[in-house]
């Protein structure tokens, strides 16, 4: 993950600027441009209005991102994504189209967050992690409740962790590293590392390294060609 240390160095290599200097700026990186908006203030009390993007950024148009958080190396976006305030970002980190990251989130190095993904306020993704399109995260057990406004809190994702598509997040949630959850499940409980999970609710399976990738593999596009035979 990415630590302060390593934050002030990005700082002082890419002085931070004011949301007034930056928001009339193209988007840095060759496929950038019309639409991006950098440095967005934030009108939530206690937010920060400094801002810190690294010239070597790839950002679509329709990116926005918030004033008050930090991004590492080689950020890139693809269409209309948003970046809430007092978010730290790690090096290489990918964003896909239409995804948003609430506020007060921590992305580790090497993340990839695929298209039309939530990623709610408090939550934690370590380095290499995947987020596959659909990806819905919650962080508030009882919405209803102030009790549990004051304590909201997302899940930690552990690294390399592997998040199905359209898998559902549920608060207080622990993903052990290299963990794999199955597309469209609802994890409510935790998962421990290196193991698969999958259902709603998701319950756990067998380990990862236990899975014969290339049989499976096999067997699909078997299944595949033999349906186009019909």
């Amino acid at each position: 993950m990415r630590s302060a240390g390593r934050s002030n160095v990005l700082s002082q290599e890419y002085p931070i600027v004011s949301p007034a200097e930056v928001t009339s700026l193209d988007a840095p990186g060759p496929d950038g441009g019309t639409g991006v908006i950098l440095g967005f203030p934030s009108t939530r009390p206690g937010a920060k209005r400094a801002f810190l993007m690294p010239a070597d950024a790839s950002l679509r148009p329709g990116t926005v991102l918030y004033a008050g958080s930090t991004f590492g190396r080689r950020f890139t976006t693809g269409h209309n994504v948003v970046v809430r305030e007092d978010v730290t970002i790690g090096d290489d980190v990918s964003v896909w189209s239409n995804t948003v990251i609430d506020y007060s989130c921590t992305i580790g190095d090497r993340v990839k967050i695929h298209c039309n993904c939530y990623v709610a306020q408090f939550t934690y993704i370590e380095d290499d992690a995947f987020l596959a399109p659909g990806v819905t995260i919650a962080n508030d057990l009882f919405p209803w409740s102030e009790v549990s406004a004051k304590a909201m809190c997302g899940p930690w994702i552990g690294a390399g962790a592997q998040i199905g598509a359209n898998v559902t997040l549920l608060p207080f949630v622990r993903i052990g590293k290299g963990a794999v959850i199955g597309a469209g499940s609802v994890v409510t409980h935790d998962v421990p590392a290196g193991l698969v999970a999958y259902g709603n609710p998701a319950v756990v399976g067998r380990r990862v390294d236990q899975i014969d990738v290339e049989g499976r593999v096999r067997e699909a596009i078997q299944r595949r060609e033999r349906s186009g035979e019909g």
